[in-house]
């Protein structure tokens, strides 16, 4: 029986990058203490800032980026598999990427994951956001091996797109991670319904980071950081606090779920509408 303990960071980010990189890694350092040995982040870790005349300052290149250094040195030193939920990336283009990196415990990149969906909508409560606007979507869906596990990346939006999840895990996925910065509105109506759903959909486990409370933009988002069984059964929940949670995931719960229920088998072709 292969088990892989896994924790979810909950956090509060801000326009300070150097900030939000203390306390991101005050946390996971908490995670590793407690054994986890994947570590994951929400959505735009290092930087929540919707004035994009103030936010382009401040987001680097790969190579530049000060976050990204920081965590590879701090994977490195915990001896962990960390994924960072999101970063905003400058690619040289006039949009940014919205990009998660996976990193091993040796410090170095394992995957990059590009956001495919992008979060164009207008709330009825007036809150309008137009992701498009500022980021590049992303092409590609990415695997990448953690600790024995098959890991599929998505962020946030892409957690309403049940296809993107049904590929990943038919191509191996074992844990599926939907890093993410919810809004407050839409958290309270969907976010453990989607999260809970896709688990279920795909026989995975399921690790959402989140982002939560009220930040310097102005933006609420809505937390709750959750950790749920491929039976669709939710192992930990985050709340609203900054912090973190943990738990065991038994991989061969996967096996398990797949074969009582084994859809992802019985994709057929039908017609119209």
């Amino acid at each position: 029986m292969s088990v892989l303990r896994v924790a979810c960071v909950q956090l509060c980010s801000g326009r300070d990058v150097a900030a939000n990189i203390e306390t991101a890694s005050g946390l996971i350092r908490q995670a590793a203490a407690a054994g986890a040995k994947l570590v994951a982040t929400p959505e735009m870790t290092s930087l929540m800032e919707r004035d994009k005349r103030a936010m382009r300052p401040k987001v680097k290149t790969e190579a530049e980026d000060s976050a990204l250094a920081a965590f590879r040195g701090l994977a490195a030193e915990l001896g962990i598999d960390l994924l960072i939920g999101s970063l905003p990336i400058d690619i040289g283009e006039a949009r940014l990427a919205n990009r998660a990196f996976l990193i091993g415990p040796d410090g170095a990149i394992k995957a990059r994951y590009d956001k495919i969906h992008m979060f164009d909508v207008d709330l009825p409560e007036g809150e309008s956001f137009r992701e498009s606007a500022g980021y590049r979507p992303g092409e590609a869906a990415v695997l990448a091996d953690v600790d024995g596990a098959r890991l599929g990346l998505t962020i946030c939006y892409d957690i309403r797109f049940a296809p993107l999840y049904r590929r990943l895990a038919q191509a191996g996925a074992d844990i599926i991670a939907t890093p993410a910065a919810f809004t407050r509105v839409t958290g309270e109506a969907h976010w453990h319904v989607l999260q809970r759903a896709r688990a279920i959909e795909t026989g995975s486990f399921v690790i959402a980071p989140a982002q939560t409370g009220t930040h310097e933009d102005g933006r609420q988002t809505f937390g709750h950081a959750l950790i749920v069984d491929p039976w669709g059964r939710v192992l930990a929940d985050a709340g609203t606090e900054v912090g973190i949670i943990v738990a065991d995931l038994d991989l061969s719960e996967v096996t398990t779920a797949r074969g009582r229920i084994p859809a992802l088998q019985h994709d057929r072709p039908f017609e119209g509408p």
